[in-house]
């Protein structure tokens, strides 16, 4: 309560003297009541009006002029309670839109949180000492242990080395590194320690420069104006205009009052908030977080969609696609034996293997004599049998009838040989998504045709899986900064861009709308983009983009039944047939017409229906008259 009281004071102050206002009607102290509130209003608006007239001198005229005439007219006409629940709402929202820049700021906090703080130098003698990586210069020698980040930039000192630079390039296999070859600060250390000299600073490094680029991207995007903003000077004239002719025509001033009165900004100040929660609302059923209102906006506009590869368009984890073995075994058998020797094996392949053995119903034997050689392969006795699994070259070292087997781009293979001889080879393959395909093609029926693909995997790879999905555009071994340049550099906007990884950061602040698979990927990736998908489904990128149009769509069309409803009484009260306390309570109509109407967003328009998917899959807005799914 503290806390709210401290950051939102205007809101907790605006409530209590509401409430004291409401308990004051009730014990009979009108006058004091209205006083009292009357009092509190004027000096708000008389605040607002400070932060009213030094905005105009900057050349912008939003809502704030809308309620400041707004609350001066409920408290002249005595309508003190009315003047009270417009401050509360203006208060209100602004303490949305100030949560909604505190979480904007907050959006490097896991990125910075995972930049390596202490790393382990050789010194001269041989002696291991802590330092601060920021401490570390060119030409040092450090040492980086399993499982740990590589503080900086450098050049592999060990004959060989694997490493995981998903988070760096999207590369969803481990990348084995031999003497003298480069490493990137960034990327996490495999299963045996390693040495390296440094080549960058920390602070030149490319771990860093992601964080200097997702901070430089984020302070670059333009603020988006408020949706009412853009009705709000046309409305405030013409409500002008209305009660000077009112005033005009009958000489009297209180005429004026009164149509100012039925004038007041709610349906501005409540359709489109109200909207925006019930399209946030409404994503968020379906596992899509959407951080505020303007990114739902954005996501309405969007002209162009970019897509990251590895764990966004693909699953980002190797699957088992094909078992090739020798003339006398069989697959099951094969791939039984294989999975007996993976399952205490640390390789990214090996958990694919015995998921794979296991989905199959396969006995996996334990094993004896298990012993693992970092980057080349695993070694076991199976019962009674010698398996061995690894790399090609270090199983014919072993056995000498090898059969090398040709592979398709994005494939990767496990060489297998038992009891001396070549037993096969498991080929492995980081999968499409099964539902990527269908996102695609959603994306294309909401009219948005500038899809692309941007990735840090080969040309090859990334070439396969683009025509498996019909995608004509890829930009392929991209690092960070490459998609970002890229991203700023195409011209149908906005631009909303798909990603999962450390790597995908950057862009994703870039981009007028970021979108990151956040289940299993990166938290960095998260807090940086503007919607969080927390399913496995990237098909939910599409139905952001729906629930986008759809909020939009009805936010709008609320804010013109409001104003439609709210001339109209205008017209009327200028006639001098609607007293003031009968023109307040005809607002209030207006106000809920205006707020049931934004409450659809809650469920989309009616020009769509919402398909019946498991949970799990979420739902899609499909047009009706259309039989089964779009394509």
């Amino acid at each position: 309560m503290l806390v709210l009281i401290k950051r939102y004071p205007v809101v907790v102050v605006t409530l209590i003297v509401l409430l004291a206002t409401l308990g004051m009607l009730g014990t009979g102290w009108g006058q004091l009541a209205q006083l009292v509130a009357s009092a509190f209003a004027l000096g708000l608006a008389l605040h607002l009006g400070w932060g009213m007239v030094k905005d105009i001198a900057r050349g912008h005229w939003g809502i704030d002029v809308l309620a400041f005439t707004a609350i001066l007219a409920t408290v002249v006409v005595g309508e003190y309670l009315a003047a009270l629940i417009i401050c509360l709402m203006l208060s209100g929202g602004e303490a949305l839109e100030d949560y909604a820049q505190m979480r904007a700021t907050k959006s490097l906090s896991s990125l910075l949180e995972r930049v390596p703080v202490w790393a382990h130098r050789v010194e001269t003698d041989g002696a291991i000492r802590d330092v601060r990586v920021a401490e570390l210069s060119v030409g040092d020698t450090v040492l980086v242990r399993p499982g740990e980040i590589l503080p900086v930039d450098g050049v592999l000192l060990d004959p060989e080395g694997s490493f995981d630079e998903s988070s760096l390039t999207g590369e969803s296999m481990p990348v084995y590194k031999i003497a003298g070859e480069s490493l990137l600060s960034g990327a996490v250390n495999g299963a045996r320690a390693i040495t390296l000299r440094a080549s960058a600073t920390a602070a030149d490094s490319q771990y860093s420069r992601i964080v200097e680029l997702v901070t430089e991207a984020a302070a670059s995007r333009a603020p988006v104006v408020r949706l009412a903003d853009r009705y709000a000077v046309p409305f405030t004239l013409l409500a002008y205009v209305i009660a000077g002719a009112a005033w005009w025509v009958s000489g009297d001033p209180v005429r004026f009052a009164e149509v100012l009165v039925v004038a007041t900004p709610c349906p501005l100040l409540i359709a489109a908030p109200v909207a925006f929660m019930g399209g946030m609302s409404r994503a968020a059923r379906t596992g899509v977080i959407v951080k505020d209102g303007g990114t739902l906006e954005r996501l309405a506009a969007v002209k162009s969609v970019a897509f990251d590869k590895t764990g966004t368009l693909t699953q980002g984890i190797p699957q088992l696609r094909s078992i090739h073995p020798v003339e006398g075994m069989g697959k099951d058998e094969l791939l039984s034996l294989v999975a007996a020797a993976e399952q205490y094996s640390s390789h990214v392949l090996a958990a694919s293997i015995v998921a794979a053995a296991s989905d199959r119903s396969l006995a996996i034997s334990a094993v004896r004599d298990a012993s693992e050689v970092a980057t080349h392969g695993v070694s076991a006795l199976v019962g009674e049998r010698r398996v061995l699994v690894g790399k090609p070259a270090w199983i014919k070292s072993h056995v000498p009838d090898v059969r090398h087997y040709e592979l398709a781009s994005g494939e990767s293979s496990v060489y297998v040989a038992v009891d001396g001889h070549f037993a096969g080879v498991l080929v492995l393959a980081d999968a499409l998504r099964p539902d990527a395909a269908e996102t695609l093609r959603r994306l294309r029926s909401m009219g948005i045709e500038d899809l692309l693909m941007l990735t840090g995997d080969q040309q090859a790879t990334a070439d396969h899986i683009a025509s498996e999905l019909g995608l004509t555009r890829v930009r392929a071994e991209c690092l960070p900064e490459d998609k970002v340049n890229f991203v700023r550099g195409l011209t149908r906007r906005p631009v909303m861009m798909v990603g999962d990884g450390v790597n995908d950061a950057p862009v994703l602040a870039a981009s007028e709308v970021g979108v990151a698979m956040g289940a299993r990927g990166s938290t960095a990736a998260s807090q940086s983009a503007d919607v969080v998908i927390m399913t496995e489904n990237i098909s939910q990128a599409a139905h952001a983009v729906r629930i986008g149009k759809d909020t939009i769509h009805i936010a709008v069309q609320s804010i013109w039944l409001g104003i439609v409803l709210s001339v109209l009484l205008m017209l009327v009260a200028a006639t001098g047939v609607l007293p003031a306390v009968f023109g307040a309570l005809s607002q209030e109509v207006v106000d809920l017409l205006t707020i049931f109407n934004a409450l659809r967003a809650l469920k989309g328009t009616r020009k769509f229906e919402v398909r019946a998917d498991s949970p799990s899959q979420g739902h899609e807005a499909v047009p009706l008259g259309v039989k089964g799914p779009v394509t």
